[in-house]
């Protein structure tokens, strides 16, 4: 999969790495798109692009240039998801087996247009090609299902307690 073309009423988007002068974009995006205990910090959204931006997605409008979703990870020889990764980018090794998923947003004016799955599709691609054994996240209870049908299967209630909240842990073998 290539760009993802979508000519429905939102316009077109184009699902590529992030470039570095759009990490202040991604970090207002994560803030509009989860809440306060569960987003990343301006500081840590930037650092992920930074430093492992080859796992960071952006689905751009091709209209207005803007981010409308994203999706990124750090990469690492572990199998399960522990809050560390949300905080520590320097856990990213980019020689790992493994991602860990951190953040799948799209911002509320395009949603239900499928560009959750078609980031999923293109990054689940993208690691199968480099050569990557599995995607790992952790989702609410109400996107277990969303996630099922992207393909990943659900380990039950993950280590995570990121933002005070109970986790599913899901895998999706590449």
């Amino acid at each position: 999969m290539h760009d993802i073309d979508s000519g429905r009423e939102e316009g077109w988007f184009e699902i590529r790495l992030i470039r570095p002068e759009e990490a202040a974009e991604a970090a207002e995006a994560e803030r509009i798109c989860f809440p306060p205990n569960e987003a990343g910090t301006r500081e840590i959204v930037e650092e992920r692009a930074a430093l492992a931006g080859e796992q960071f997605l952006v689905a751009a409008d091709r209209k207005s240039g803007k981010i409308a979703g994203y999706l990124n990870g750090l990469v690492t020889d572990e199998t399960s998801l522990r809050d560390a990764f949300f905080r520590q980018t320097g856990l990213h090794d980019p020689e790992g087996a493994n991602v860990m998923i951190l953040s799948l947003g799209v911002l509320p004016q395009y949603r239900g247009q499928g560009l959750a799955s078609a980031l999923m599709e293109k990054y689940a691609q993208q690691e199968r090609e480099r050569g990557r054994r599995m995607l790992v996240l952790t989702c609410l209870e109400e996107k277990v299902g969303m996630y099922e049908k992207m393909g990943f299967k659900d380990q039950g209630m993950s280590q995570s307690s990121w933002g005070g909240e109970s986790w599913h842990e899901m895998t999706c073998m590449l």
